[in-house]
């Protein structure tokens, strides 16, 4: 058997390109992973070009005469990521599973390897949200001062806390994805999948508003997508200037849209597809709601907190 290292891994990429419509992130992950596993150092951000010079694997030509052989290489840079992080090494490791199991799939190799990699477990962490009476502190901030904050600056809050978009799809936001009679956004989020968003009728209301005193364009933030990185420092800055204690990131306006709707009664599936996971497991982590309120949503649903006996 002979491997083309190159080729193959050119092959996964466009794989994970064209059939699981990876966005160019993770590509971008998955390369340097694999450039790193591998020893590989692409030029110009090309797929399959390497930089010769710099490449410190033994084997120039990438040609690798049995799997074995492109295992044990594999082994050694496991081993060499011992002292990362556990959450590096566990996607890192996840990268090289998926490599061997589309080798294996593929029929490029007769063993797959992928059971022998491990991927440590990484702590789950709660997320970072801010409590309604800071979300209440920042509106009214816009409010007192709307003649002279930057009105991008109301809009990216209300998308990203009223409907609880990621950074990236608010400032990717369109106006032809908004309808506003039905209050709707339609949203192309992760892995090119789309979702309906419902917006509260404030939220709904100011993006007409917005729409309307600004020139005609075919994004929400003008002639092209705001930057993401713009779009953390409006947030922060807003943040900031509310008086919050702790720093405001977009994420966080994310995960306090799902914190509240959670504590305000909304059911896990129901907040799945508002989020737009693909799995119910990646919903589950903002079940770290308080006892107090856990038990006021027990008190009002459950059906024998009701009767009298």
């Amino acid at each position: 058997m002979i491997l083309n290292l190159i080729e193959q891994i050119d092959n996964f990429l466009k794989y994970l390109e064209n059939i699981e419509s990876c966005s160019p992130l993770t590509l971008k992950a998955y390369r340097l992973d694999l450039g790193q596993a591998f020893k590989i150092e692409f030029e110009n951000k090309s797929m399959s070009k390497i930089n010769k010079k710099k490449t410190t694997n033994k084997n120039d030509s990438f040609i690798f005469e049995s799997a074995d052989q492109l295992w044990l290489v594999c082994r050694e840079r496991l081993s060499a990521w011992g002292n990362l992080s556990l959450a590096s090494r566990n996607r890192k490791s996840a990268t090289l599973k998926s490599f061997f199991n589309y080798l294996y799939l593929n029929k490029i190799i007769d063993k797959n390897y992928a059971d022998q990699i491990i991927c440590p477990k990484v702590p789950k962490k709660i997320p970072h949200f801010i409590s309604v009476d800071e979300v209440l502190s920042v509106l009214s901030y816009l409010k007192k001062h709307k003649s002279t904050i930057p009105p991008q600056q109301e809009t990216l809050f209300l998308l990203l806390y009223g409907g609880g978009l990621r950074i990236s799809e608010a400032c990717q936001l369109k106006w032809n994805q908004i309808s506003f009679e039905e209050k709707k956004l339609t949203i192309l989020g992760k892995g090119s999948k789309t979702r309906l968003v419902i917006l509260p009728t404030f939220c709904i209301d100011t993006l007409f508003r917005y729409k309307k005193n600004n020139p005609p364009s075919m994004f929400v933030f003008g002639d092209k997508a705001l930057n993401p990185r713009t779009g953390y420092e409006l947030i922060r800055t807003l943040g900031a200037a509310s008086g919050l204690m702790h720093p405001l990131h977009p994420h966080s306006l994310r995960h306090s849209f799902a914190t509240h709707m959670l504590a305000s009664g909304t059911n896990l599936r129901t907040l799945q597809k508002l989020l737009g996971h693909d799995t119910l497991q990646a919903t589950e982590k903002y079940t770290h709601l308080n006892i107090d309120t856990l038990a006021r949503i027990m008190d009002g649903a459950h059906p024998l907190a009701k009767k009298n006996f």
